[in-house]
C-alpha cells in the first residue's frame, strides 16, 4: 500500500457523484478513514436501499437532489467522470482551498502496480481489452479498469507492486489528474467529442495530453503517427515516443510491412507480431487498434509472440460492432458505443455497403454533416430515433439524403429496418449520439437492440 494513503486518514473527503467511481471511491475514502461525504444529483428514493443503508451505517453524510450548504468545510472533492470541474459549488469549494480531484487520480496516489494507461476519441475499449488479454496471457498480475467499466480505484488499494493496471482513460477522467503517471501511456487518435464539457478542441487535446504530462525518459507514449492533430501533442511529451501507422513503414514504431503487423525498434530491427489478414475484429480502425496494442505490450517488456498469439485469437468488445447474427440472409451488428458522429463513421466504413443504419440519441452537441456525407453509397437508409435524430434528418437533407424514416424507440426500430432489408445487407445500430436521452448507458441500449433482433428469429 502506498504512503500517500496516510495522507488521506481524516480528512473531510465529498465524493460528487454516486455512479460506479463515486461508489467505489466513497469504500476506498471509508476504507482509508477518511470522514466521507456524498453529493448527488438523485433524490433520495432513486438511490438504491442497500447502498442507502450501508453509507448511512458507515457514517457517511449524504446530500441528494441538494448541494452542502458550507463547501468550505471539505479538504478534498473526488469528482466522477460525469461531473464538471467548472460547476459553481465546486469552484466555491476549490476557492476554500479544497483539492478537486477524480478517482482516477486518487487511485494512483494510494495504490501500488505500474499502469498502462489509454486514451483517445475512439478505439479505446477495444484497445484496453486486448492489451488486457495480452498481459494476462504474458501470466502478468493484471487488473482491467478505468472507463472500460470497472473503477481503477476498486483495483488500486489491493494491487501488489509487480501488479499492471491496464487503464481506459476519458478525457473527463483526465482532466482531473495532477500526479498520475504511467508507464506506458498511448493516444489513440483525437476527433471531436465531448465539445459540450470541452468547448474546443484544444482544451479536448490538453485534456487528453495530460496522460502523459507527468512520464519522463524512462517511459513510453504510443501515439497515432497517421491522426495528425493527435501526433501533434506529443510535441511536449519528456517519454520516448513510439509512433504507431497504418498507412507508412517508419523508422521507428510499429507499422504494416509485406502483411505483417510489426515493430521496428531503434536499432532498426524487423519484429514480427502478426499477419494484418489474421485479424477477427474488422474494420481499418481495429488495425489501428491492433498496432497501438502491440507497441503498448511490446514497450511493456512483453514477448512478441504472446503479443501476436493473442491478437490472432482476438475476437472484440461487446458494443463495437459486435456480430448479433443472421436472419434471413441479412446481417446485424451492435455497434452502440459509436455515441460520435467518427465512431459511427469507423463503422460505416467497415461495413462498407448495403447498410440500413440505426442512429440518433442525444447529440453533445455535435454536427452530422460530416457523418451523412460519409454514407456515399454504403447507407442504403437511415432509420433515426431520439431527441437529436431531426438534426440527423436535417443533415442527411441538406445532403440529398432522403431514404430517412423515423421510429419511436428501438423495437420500432429493428421491426422497420428488418422489413425494408434485403437479403445481403447488413442492419448496423451504430448511433453517432450518446444514449441518456432514452437509456442509462450506451450498453443498455446496445443489450435492447440485440434482444430485438433475437426476437426477429422468433
Amino acid at each position: 500500500m502506498n504512503a500517500n494513503v496516510n495522507n488521506i486518514k481524516h480528512k473531510k473527503v465529498l465524493i460528487v457523484g454516486l455512479g460506479k467511481s463515486g461508489i467505489a471511491a466513497a469504500q476506498a475514502m471509508l476504507r482509508l478513514s477518511a470522514q466521507v461525504s456524498i453529493q448527488d444529483s438523485k433524490k433520495e428514493e432513486q438511490v438504491d436501499g442497500q447502498l442507502l443503508t450501508f453509507l448511512r451505517g458507515k457514517g457517511v453524510t449524504c446530500y441528494f437532489d441538494r448541494i452542502p450548504h458550507d463547501m468550505g468545510q471539505f479538504d478534498m472533492l473526488i469528482l466522477s467522470p460525469g461531473v464538471s470541474p467548472a460547476l459553481p459549488f465546486i469552484a466555491e469549494a476549490k476557492a476554500a482551498g479544497a483539492e478537486i480531484v477524480g478517482e482516477l487520480e486518487i487511485a494512483y496516489r494510494i495504490g501500488q502496480g505500474q499502469y498502462a494507461a489509454i486514451t483517445g476519441t475512439n478505439g479505446k475499449t477495444t484497445t484496453t481489452t486486448l492489451v488486457g488479454e495480452i498481459f494476462q496471457a504474458a501470466k502478468r498480475k493484471t487488473y482491467v479498469v478505468g472507463n472500460i467499466g470497472v473503477a481503477v480505484i476498486s483495483a488500486s488499494l489491493d494491487a501488489e507492486e509487480d501488479a499492471w493496471l491496464v487503464t481506459e482513460t476519458s478525457s473527463f477522467q483526465l482532466e482531473t489528474t495532477r500526479y498520475f503517471k504511467p508507464a506506458v501511456s498511448a493516444i489513440l487518435n483525437l476527433t471531436p467529442d465531448h465539445l459540450n464539457r470541452h468547448h474546443t478542441m484544444e482544451a479536448y487535446g490538453a485534456a487528453k495530453a495530460k496522460i502523459f504530462a507527468n512520464q519522463r525518459e524512462d517511459g513510453y507514449l504510443i501515439i497515432n503517427y497517421d491522426d495528425k492533430a493527435c501526433y501533434a501533442l506529443a510535441r511536449d511529451c519528456k517519454a520516448k515516443v513510439v509512433p504507431f501507422s497504418r498507412k507508412e513503414e517508419l523508422p521507428f514504431g510499429a507499422f504494416v510491412k509485406d502483411g505483417q503487423i510489426v515493430m521496428k525498434t531503434e536499432k532498426g530491427d524487423i519484429i514480427e507480431i502478426c499477419g494484418a489478414e489474421e485479424l477477427h475484429i474488422i474494420g481499418s480502425h481495429n488495425l489501428e487498434n491492433a498496432l497501438a496494442a502491440a507497441a503498448i505490450s511490446y514497450y511493456a517488456g512483453i514477448d512478441p509472440a504472446v503479443i501476436g498469439e493473442t491478437i490472432r485469437n482476438f475476437g472484440g468488445v461487446s458494443h463495437r460492432l459486435e456480430y448479433c447474427g443472421e436472419v434471413d440472409g441479412i446481417k446485424y451488428y451492435n455497434d452502440s458505443k459509436g455515441t460520435n458522429v467518427d465512431a459511427a463513421v469507423t463503422a460505416i466504413r467497415a461495413i462498407q455497403k448495403n447498410i440500413l443504419l440505426i442512429a440518433g440519441g442525444d447529440a453533445k452537441g455535435q454536427q452530422f454533416d460530416a457523418f451523412v456525407k460519409s454514407f456515399d453509397g454504403s447507407v442504403k437508409k437511415l432509420i433515426l430515433m431520439g431527441r437529436d435524430g431531426p438534426l440527423i434528418q436535417e443533415a442527411a437533407e441538406r445532403a440529398g439524403f432522403t431514404d430517412v424514416v423515423t421510429a419511436k424507440d428501438m423495437d420500432a426500430c429493428v421491426r422497420i429496418a428488418a422489413q425494408m432489408a434485403e437479403p445481403g445487407d447488413t442492419v448496423l445500430l451504430s448511433p453517432a449520439c450518446a444514449s441518456w436521452d432514452m437509456y442509462d448507458n450506451f450498453e443498455q441500449r446496445g443489450e435492447h437492440f440485440k434482444h430485438c433482433v433475437q426476437g426477429l428469429d422468433r
